[in-house]
């Protein structure tokens, strides 16, 4: 049996939250992966939150991202800006610290320090609270 899927734009906008975990020095289709799906929802039109936590963060770092991107012919920057330009972005001050030895304000992530909401597990709780759809990478 196969699902037919419809566009979103005939489905109500709904609350995405995308967690991304995953190292992507150890798995970096899940957090590719992870981000396609976010910047997916951003175009369909639903309303996203995107949090960067554990050795997820390491996506953010400039060297893995960078590397990242040269990979993918620049699709992850792509996806990366429809993440900036439409979606809330959040980043685990805790883990940055202790993944990146980096912390809030350093200016040391790929996204500007006043585009992402640095917080921790209150945060997570929350925006969770409130999704209509969780989903982990």
């Amino acid at each position: 049996m196969f699902i037919t899927m419809t566009h979103a734009c005939s489905v109500m906008a709904k609350r995405y939250f995308f967690k991304i975990a995953t190292d992507p020095d150890v798995d970096s289709v899940k957090c590719i992966v992870g981000v396609a799906c976010a910047a997916q929802a951003v175009e369909d039109g639903h309303d996203v939150d995107v949090f960067f936590a554990a050795a997820g963060v390491r996506f953010l770092d400039p060297e893995t991202f960078n590397s990242m991107s040269e990979k993918s012919n620049g699709m992850i920057e792509s996806m990366m800006d429809k993440l900036l330009s439409g979606s809330r972005l959040h980043c685990s001050f805790g883990s940055v610290a202790a993944v990146l030895g980096k912390a809030e304000g350093d200016g040391a992530l790929v996204i500007k320090d006043d585009q992402i909401s640095w917080s921790g597990p209150p945060e997570v709780i929350a925006i969770s609270e409130v999704a209509d759809v969780t989903m982990v990478y």
